[in-house]
């Protein structure tokens, strides 16, 4: 094989066909993202939506490539699904049918997606109704509100939310990578060439000093290669795996494996949260003229103290909310006991239980520490340097990261994959060989 990865995977027929498989979805979605709802003034929508910065529906905006902002027909993006997703996660905890489900293999796995699918549609539908009512409530971007654009409007963003869906799971299926991460992926890159021009601008017309560039080209190289190492690391936790007799008096050695438990096992989740919970005073406030919501909205806008100490400790909070959501120490413990595995030195069953959660709660305090500096570093850098035509937060950088690791480690597996099938095949080659001459 040639040193260059990219040739290696364009030399490989099916790993090729699914990059350029992939490719097309991520085209066609990226075309459907340009595609404006009926009866809509985009200049006039994109003006009221300047002055949501920093609210619910900015942050919605930026996960959905500013399909928000321009009334697209794919506006919601893959929000729905993932929210239904997420809502399933989350009930797993509290129904125990659902539970039962997410345990009974690929049949289980079947009805958990058809359910989630029906969510969706009933999200879509709700999301959908709330944007036309926000959009009619704007006089001078609707050109005919009423009860025809309020039905086209949801039946549009509707059928576009469920078309999105079905391409991130044909990705998924027929691509490399998962699908709905990569939806997002490139949603969230779109904006990335637009801010580099306007920076680069801004350099020319000495808006922005040099020292200032330096500062700007660090934070980006420094926070990449600190959320690379926070999305790579894990503490290994030994598991011996007993001398076992199997068929006919034959005995497998005994083997030595591990338990990663990573630093950031609740992934970009807690900033997400986190994000929802810290513009609710911005994003009620916008809607309300009550002196109330004003004085919070002014208490938690960026740059205040109120707002980085309540960010820090939300996304530190929901770090062990939804790492306690998603990883279950009993159900663990259980499965190691029924293979015969163990940890040196711990009981099986309940005091290995007890080990796991031990080790993954100290665990998860560096990382949601870290996760929280992660988001909140850029703000800091950024504020003391004045620098306002590029901006990346932790949310952004977090899910790039994490599904450009993602989707490289899939291709390396793919071609690992082909080569030892390559490998195969000339062995079964080899032998047809010899048996011919014997």
């Amino acid at each position: 094989m040639a040193n260059n990865p990219v040739a290696n995977l364009l030399r490989v027929p099916e790993l090729k066909d699914k990059i350029l498989f992939t490719l097309a979805m991520l085209l066609i979605y990226r075309v459907g993202a340009h595609i404006t709802v009926p009866g809509l003034d985009v200049g006039a929508l994109r003006q009221q939506f300047s002055q949501l910065e920093g609210t619910f529906f900015g942050i919605y905006d930026m996960f959905v490539g500013g399909g928000l902002s321009r009334a697209t027909i794919f506006a919601l993006g893959i929000m729905p699904y993932i929210s239904a997703s997420i809502m399933f996660q989350l009930l797993a905890a509290v129904f125990p049918t659902i539970e039962k489900l997410q345990k009974e293999g690929e049949d289980g796995r079947k009805k958990l997606t058809q359910w989630t699918r029906y969510t969706t549609v009933v999200l879509s539908a709700l999301q959908a109704y709330g944007y036309s009512a926000f959009l009619s409530a704007i006089p001078e971007a609707v050109r005919t509100p009423g009860i025809v654009f309020t039905f086209t409007t949801v039946l549009v963003l509707t059928v576009g939310a469920l078309f999105v869906m079905w391409l991130g799971e044909q990705i998924t299926e027929r691509g490399i990578g998962n699908g709905m991460s990569l939806l997002i992926f490139f949603s969230i890159i779109q904006g990335f060439p637009a801010a580099v021009v306007r920076t680069w601008e801004a350099f020319t017309l000495g808006e922005l000093s040099v020292f200032s560039g330096i500062a700007l080209i660090a934070v980006v190289i420094l926070v990449s290669a600190g959320v690379v190492a926070m999305t790579m690391a894990a503490r290994k936790i030994p598991v011996q795996i007993p001398r076992k007799v199997v068929g006919r008096g034959r005995i497998r050695e005994g083997q030595k494996s591990f338990i990663p438990l990573r630093v950031n096992s609740a992934g970009v989740m807690p900033i997400i949260f986190a994000q929802s919970f810290i513009v609710i005073p911005g994003t009620l406030a916008a809607f309300s003229s009550m002196p109330l919501l004003q004085t919070l909205s002014d208490m938690f806008q960026p740059q205040t103290a109120a707002y980085y100490i309540t960010y820090g400790l939300l996304i530190v909070f929901f770090t062990y909310f939804y790492t306690a959501i998603i990883f279950n120490p009993i159900d663990l413990a259980e499965n190691l006991k029924k293979q015969g595995a163990f940890i040196p030195g711990v009981k099986p069953g309940a005091r290995t239980a007890e080990y796991i959660d031990r080790v993954l709660t100290r665990v998860t305090l560096p990382g949601s520490i870290y996760l929280a500096l992660i988001a909140l570093v850029p703000f800091w850098i950024f504020d003391i340097f004045n620098i306002n035509t590029f901006f990346f937060g932790g949310t952004s950088l977090l899910i790039v990261v994490g599904v450009g690791l993602d989707t490289v480690q899939q291709a390396q597996q793919l071609l690992l994959l082909r080569h030892y099938d390559g490998f195969m095949k000339k062995g079964r080659v080899k032998m047809r060989g010899r048996q011919r001459y014997m």
